[in-house]
């Protein structure tokens, strides 16, 4: 199954926004951001560089990997959600990657209602791009 990344960018305010709240995660080599399974405990902002996002069956075998490009929101499904990231996100060496915790995430979306809509946008784009991922099988 094949997603298309620009499911993942978010709108520059969006982007603008979560980053006054997150916290910069170094990324020298490759770093996990989170594994399928994880319990939500916030989100990520791919700032800059790539991020390896796929998921697995039950089994190990790969279902799908896809590259998130720079102002990529990666487990937001998860923490909108409260469930169980359902993918792995891997940062790859000089990424720049912030963190946002659930907390702050949403005390921002409670302070700043404008937001929802876009991260909305988000969602419905992860949404249409499994969808039509679904379809080409």
């Amino acid at each position: 199954m094949q997603l298309d990344p620009s499911a993942f960018l978010a709108d520059p305010e969006l982007i603008k926004a979560l980053e006054k709240r997150a916290t910069p995660i170094p990324c020298d080599g490759e770093r996990v951001l989170f594994r399928q399974g994880d319990p939500p405990i916030g989100l990520y902002i791919l700032v800059k560089g790539e991020a390896t996002v796929s998921m697995n069956s039950d089994d190990g075998g790969s279902l799908m990997s896809i590259r998130a490009t720079a102002g990529s929101l990666l487990g937001l499904p998860g923490l909108i959600g409260n469930q169980l990231y359902s993918l792995t996100a891997i940062a790859r060496p000089g990424a720049q990657v912030s963190f946002i915790a659930r907390t702050d995430f949403n005390a921002l979306m409670q302070s700043e209602v404008s937001l929802l809509v876009k991260v909305l946008q988000v969602l419905a784009a992860e949404v249409r791009s499994a969808r039509l991922a679904i379809t080409q099988l």
